[in-house]
């Protein structure tokens, strides 16, 4: 039986998934993963399936809520609403002011956790670490793919969400750079700030659609090859890094890129920069707050008990 106080920090968690899949380049799956929430969050997508349809349609509602774990979903949902909903234009804003120290933010926070990943393999061995190493490669050549121009048809948009909620619930995939790889992550930000129902029914179908089916695979790979599947999500972590590295030649400027523009570009070192730019690179400041990022995954995996799986993962 979860206390208040667990649903107020797993409302907290769901806030940090929202902000993370907001920002091209961090995966809310990553901060599932860090928090312990992961293999517990993939479960519950997991019951939504015929079992607890046949208990709706018998009215059993009690039945129905504690087998879709419906207190954890509805919780995590609402973190992850009112992040979205009310810090977008705020993480615009600093992703755009404030680049390097968001990018270092991001970087200190990912590498420390693709660590703690990595501390929940049993047993490594030379395939685990090949199988982390394709993860690797995987994310960081999907990472590098350029934006392509795509259709804005409805039919668009429905498979555009199938695929970028997939990526979602991948740790070091953001489904916010497969919307923006798509050409739609624009359009989808604007939509979603301007609250057009439309456009935003067609595309929350499609992800519950792609959510539903992804979420069973990683399910079944969670059970039957644990430690496979947790090095090559760790490795999903790893190669995701160089899309959020602070200094970027930007290929366009900033403002006509919008949130995505800051972390689409050419990664160069803080020296490159400052001749580029003729701008200091704040290096104390990235590594101050990279030091934030590593502190505050630090302090997540104190605070979170057990990655141990559920009892009813089986």
């Amino acid at each position: 039986m979860k206390r208040t106080k667990d649903y107020l920090l797993l409302f907290l968690k769901g806030m940090g998934m929202g902000s993370a899949d907001i920002i091209p380049g961090v995966s809310g799956g990553t901060i599932a993963l860090i928090t312990g929430i992961y293999e517990e969050l993939l479960c519950a997508i997991r019951s939504l399936n015929a079992t607890a349809l046949r208990s709706l349609r018998a009215r059993k509602w009690r039945a129905f809520w504690q087998y879709i774990h419906g207190s954890f979903l509805l919780t995590l949902s609402l973190g992850i609403s009112t992040s979205i909903l009310t810090t977008v234009n705020l993480l615009c804003y600093i992703l755009t002011q404030y680049p390097i120290q968001t990018g270092s933010f991001f970087l200190g926070l990912i590498l420390v956790s693709s660590i703690t990943v990595y501390q929940q393999v049993k047993k490594f061995t030379y395939s685990i670490l090949f199988i982390s190493f394709i993860g690797a490669i995987v994310a960081y050549t999907i990472t590098c793919a350029t934006p392509i121009q795509t259709p804005e048809a409805s039919w668009f948009i429905f498979v555009a969400g199938a695929v970028a909620v997939c990526a979602m619930i991948l740790p070091g995939i953001s489904g916010s750079f497969i919307l923006l790889i798509l050409g739609k992550y624009t359009l989808m930000l604007a939509v979603l700030k301007d609250l057009q129902w439309r456009l935003l029914s067609v595309f929350m179908l499609g992800g519950i659609t792609g959510l539903l089916s992804f979420s069973r695979l990683l399910t079944w790979l969670l059970r039957r090859y644990h430690d496979s599947t947790i090095a090559l999500l760790a490795g999903f972590m790893l190669g995701s890094v160089p899309k959020i590295w602070p200094w970027k030649q930007l290929l366009k400027p900033l403002s006509s890129e919008g949130l995505g523009g800051a972390l689409v570009g050419a990664n160069i070192s803080p020296v490159q920069f400052r001749v580029i730019y003729q701008q200091d690179p704040l290096i104390l400041q990235a590594l101050l707050w990279m030091g934030v990022g590593c502190l505050l995954v630090l302090t997540m995996d104190k605070l979170t008990p057990s990655r141990q799986l559920p009892h009813y993962f089986s």
